[in-house]
């Protein structure tokens, strides 16, 4: 029984530290990812004498409020649970991991993680691409425009990206399931081994 109580503790304070480095991972990305965002919005210098297509404008547009929006809501969950989350890990006792909110938060702590990486980083590769047809596209422009070719090399070169970029998050999750299933048996099998051997134990004070 102390065996399993020990396992117990260790798989709480696993999780623990898992979903602090999750949470100080998404702040940072966040925090990064939204200013930058914020300052191309900013810096962005539109030619008042050109008639910019209303979609492109739209696009961007859209692109920046939910990029930052995004990023927002997981740096302010982030900011949120951190502090409680460090607060208990930063103290020396076994017994206070269960006074931190991560396991009741644990669906929140998940949410900012997917927002700052996944959905994020996701929305900021669109972001360049349509941050640099704004820039290099001028008004009606020629297929042979240097600035037309510019803004269809960043896309041909993003597009791929943007596909890897799913590919590799999609088996990056598939593999972390995959592996914390792993793990959830091989604690079946250890929790077993341990009431089988405790049922002898029992079996045997019971025969003397």
């Amino acid at each position: 029984m102390k065996a399993t109580h020990k396992t117990s503790e260790a798989l709480s304070w696993r999780k623990l530290y898992l979903s602090r480095a999750k949470l100080k991972a998404s702040s940072r990305t966040s925090a990064l990812l939204s200013g930058f965002a914020m300052v191309a919005m900013v810096e962005v210098q539109l030619e008042i004498q050109y008639n910019y297509p209303r979609m492109l404008l739209i696009a961007f547009s859209v692109c920046t409020t939910v990029l930052v929006a995004v990023h927002l809501l997981a740096l302010l969950i982030s900011t949120c649970i951190l502090p409680n989350v460090e607060a208990v890990s930063n103290i020396h006792n076994l017994n206070s991991v269960s006074e931190s909110p991560h396991e009741r938060m644990h669906h929140y702590i998940e949410l900012a993680w997917g927002f700052s990486t996944a959905l994020g980083i996701l929305l900021f590769l669109a972001e360049v691409v349509l941050l640099c047809w704004i820039k290099f596209l001028p008004p009606t422009p020629p297929p042979g425009h240097s600035g037309w070719q510019a803004a269809l090399a960043s896309t041909i070169i993003m597009v791929p990206v943007g596909v890897i970029f799913v590919v590799f998050t999609i088996h990056f999750y598939r593999s972390l399931v995959s592996h914390k299933t792993e793990r959830h048996h091989q604690e079946i099998e250890e929790l077993h081994k341990i009431k089988v051997l405790l049922d002898g134990c029992e079996r045997g004070l019971q025969a003397v």
